[in-house]
């Protein structure tokens, strides 16, 4: 490209044949004296060597000869001045290109290089070329370079050295070599053209923005070197990196046009670098609303707190990670830390720790652990100066003063920082965690965080933790969960794929491998569809642990369709400050249907389905178990439903609303059914009919309600005379109530189809 022609500007100086008038003996500038009359200079129409020149004799210490003419200068503009020179008689001088930068108010730019190379002429009568490129951009092969401030200059050359000897110079030409720098279809524009250093200490901002604003759609391109950028910078035209950039940590590298992975690890020098600037950068602007890593594997060597990159403390527009593989690289930085304290809990405060011992060594975050504390209980936040911590969920058996664990893990991405972070989704993303990370630590409130699509490896810990409410409506679909545990025994293993502590949660479609639990879920309102979960392991009559962990006691929950294979479903109230029924809603609000459930190996009292109250009174209202498949390999399991004692029981004489039906059982003894139909025969006469429901309610449960009794045949007497007549039933008779009684009229004999229901239906 030459603005010579494109532009039509006049770069060429006029010939020493127009008048020495024309030329400067010192800057340039209007007013200046000219060459014209002076003792030592004149013209000469004819040379040997050249067509007309100037003869000049060297009078001062530096002969300057500027013309007065103003030739323009623009950013990206490269200009080539050319001077022939030979050495007539006298001492020999020495030779430069040189110029006055004028800015656009007309004052002299004193940062531009105003003198080119020196070249020394070595003999009389021989023509030496002296040139200089002079232009915009520090840039290979420019001599002078003047930055962006220059608007016009006043070119010629200067004689130094001794002084006394003759010279002759031929015509000053300038062209335009622009072409030289830019390429053929000129389609970018380069940052050194507008002045930027590219040494890593200068500040190369103005420059950058410079460029960017020349390049009206073109790409930007940030020649090689090192550029310092002090402050946020945006660029609003594609960029591309050849040099990397410097900025800390706090600024902002905002590439809206090119905004990936690739295009950040270029501008940084490394995946790490380029990810966390692009990271960064998510949060702010609305040109882009997702991070593509562009399929690339990023390896992490600490956890990234993911808030203090952004410098936000909350967020609540659509943001999304895709496409890429963070690898936790094993170091020190993923170390867990575990500190242990003396505390004090009170019912009535059931939220908050007091008196902690060391609380300046509790990590914000750190897991709970103790005699009386439920899975899954973290710390939210602490006050130093009042020694107390809040919990995420209250303490089922914990008053008084006591000894507790906390433990912080090291999560490859940390949003906990974040008071309040919503609509934040991350999709096709491998967390390759290795055994030696956790995955995401979500914030400490906020809604509709999704994971799609991804991978969990290797999880050392946790693979996505709620600390706090950051999983209000949490979306779990389509991810693969593979837990550090998978060769121990499952009653060993202490990894958890998930938790939550809040409502609304959707957990679809997704498949977990050994875990020491699937899911421990404290909210309500959730829905389990299509998922694989199974904790088994090689051992005979092997220990299982719950794959799902529900610690409401009103669920509000449904779970279809999903392959539980070798755990089960745990219902528990272990985050009750008073775990004691008190009026309140007790077990219940949950479907479960549609599941195919499996186990092998495994000891006789294993059971798919367990209630796990932890004080007494509490009872089931509100529960359907239908068209389940429940499978035993490898030896018969006593019943899929039971209730672990170990802290309460159940009120069997409060069952509401239990529907436990149109199921299907292999390999189970005794198979659970509410409402259940039972046929009785009766060979001998009696007025009482004892129907055993043979513990085949479900839990084991009262035989509570009589539905309907049908005889099938005749009714008789002794005599075998048929009668006419109609029981009345008494229920929950006999050992455990276990029993329902038919009462006749009369002594009588026959066989009649009952309906038992462990409930009362409302």
């Amino acid at each position: 490209m030459n603005k010579a022609i494109t532009q039509g500007l006049v770069l060429m100086p006029p010939p020493f044949s127009a008048g020495l008038a024309l030329w400067s003996r010192e800057d340039g500038l209007s007013g200046q004296g000219s060459y014209l009359g002076q003792a030592n200079a004149a013209y000469v129409p004819s040379d040997q060597d050249f067509a007309g020149c100037l003869e000049l004799q060297k009078t001062s210490a530096v002969q300057k000869l500027r013309c007065f003419q103003s030739i323009p200068c623009q950013p990206g503009m490269y200009l080539r001045v050319t001077a022939r020179v030979k050495a007539i008689s006298g001492a020999l001088p020495t030779v430069r290109i040189a110029g006055w930068a004028g800015s656009g108010s007309g004052s002299n730019v004193t940062t531009a290089d105003q003198q080119g190379p020196d070249v020394a002429l070595t003999g009389y009568g021989a023509v030496v070329v002296v040139s200089a490129i002079v232009g915009s951009g520090n840039r290979l092969g420019v001599d002078m370079v003047w930055g962006t401030a220059p608007a016009f200059g006043h070119f010629g050359l200067d004689l130094t050295g001794p002084t006394g000897g003759v010279v002759r110079i031929d015509d000053i030409t300038i062209e335009d070599v622009t072409d030289v720098f830019h390429p053929e279809m000129f389609d970018w524009v380069d940052v050194r053209d507008y002045g930027a250093v590219g040494d890593g200490v200068t500040d190369d901002r103005a420059a950058f923005d410079a460029a960017d604003t020349a390049a009206l759609g073109k790409t930007v391109v940030v020649s090689p070197g090192v550029y310092y950028i002090g402050s946020h910078l945006t660029f609003e035209n594609p960029v591309q990196f050849e040099g990397t950039l410097v900025m800390p940590d706090s600024q902002r590298l905002a590439c809206t046009r090119n905004y990936n992975l690739d295009t950040y690890t270029a501008a940084f020098g490394s995946e790490l670098s380029g990810f966390k600037k692009a990271l960064q950068a998510l949060f702010y602007f609305t040109d882009h609303v997702t991070l593509d890593l562009n399929g690339r594997r990023v390896e992490l060597t600490a956890p990234i707190n993911v808030q203090a990159l952004s410098g936000l403390t909350s967020f609540g527009t659509r943001r999304s990670l895709v496409n890429g593989n963070l690898v936790a690289v094993a170091g020190a930085g993923w170390n867990t830390q575990v500190v242990s304290a003396v505390a004090t809990y009170a019912v009535a405060n059931p939220f908050t720790l007091t008196g902690v011992a060391n609380i300046a060594s509790i990590a914000v975050g750190a897991r709970v652990s103790g005699t009386g504390v439920g899975r899954e209980v973290y710390v939210t936040s602490k006050n130093v100066g009042t020694s107390t911590i809040t919990l995420s969920r209250a303490l089922w058996a914990a008053a008084g003063t006591r000894t507790f664990t906390f433990t912080r893990y090291a999560y490859m991405l940390d949003f906990s920082g974040f008071t309040e972070l919503k609509r934040f989704q991350i999709s096709e993303v491998e967390f390759t965690c290795g055994g030696n990370a956790s995955a995401i630590n979500l914030a400490l409130s906020g809604a509709t965080f999704e994971v799609f699509d991804c991978g969990f490896h290797l999880v050392k810990d946790r693979a996505i933790t709620s600390t706090g409410e950051g999983c209000q409506d949490l979306h779990i679909e389509n991810c693969q969960f593979y837990s550090n545990d998978q060769n121990e025994l499952a009653q060993n293993r202490t990894s958890i794929a998930f938790n939550t502590n809040s409502n609304d949660i959707k957990i679809r479609n997704n498949r977990a491998s050994r875990f020491g639990h699937f899911g421990v879920v404290a909210g309500s309102g959730g829905v389990f569809l299509g998922n694989h979960f199974f904790g088994g392991d090689d051992s005979l009559n092997g220990v299982r642990r719950a794959g799902l962990v529900l610690t409401q006691t009103n669920a509000k929950t449904f779970i279809t369709g999903n392959y539980i294979d070798n755990s089960f479903i745990e219902l528990s109230n272990e985050h009750d400050a008073e775990p004691q029924y008190a009026n309140e809603y007790s077990f219940g609000g949950l479907s479960v249907t549609g599941n195919v459930f499996t186990a092998q190996n495994v000891a006789p009292w294993f059971s798919w389905i367990v209630l796990t109250p932890r004080g007494p009174g509490h009872f089931i209202s509100g529960l359907s178990v239908t068209g389940n498949v429940f499978y035993a390999r490898s030896g018969d399991i006593d019943r899929v439903e039971s209730i672990d004692t170990s802290y309460a029981t159940l009120e069997f004489n409060s069952f509401r609303n239990i529907s436990f039906d149109q199921n299907t059982f292999n390999g189970v003894t005794q198979r659970a059914v509410s409402p259940m139909l039972i046929e009785h025969t009766q060979n001998t006469v009696s007025d009482t009919w004892a129907v055993n429901s043979n513990n085949l309610l479900p839990f084991g449960g009262r035989a509570r309600n009589v539905t309907a009794v049908v005889a099938e045949g005749a009714i008789t007497n002794a005599a075998g005379a048929a009668q006419f007549v109609t029981p009345y039933a008494q229920v929950e008779q006999g050992a455990g109530g276990q029993f329902a009684n038919l009462k006749w009229p009369s002594a009588v004999k026959g066989r009649v189809q009952v309906t038992l229901r462990v409930d009362n239906p409302v």
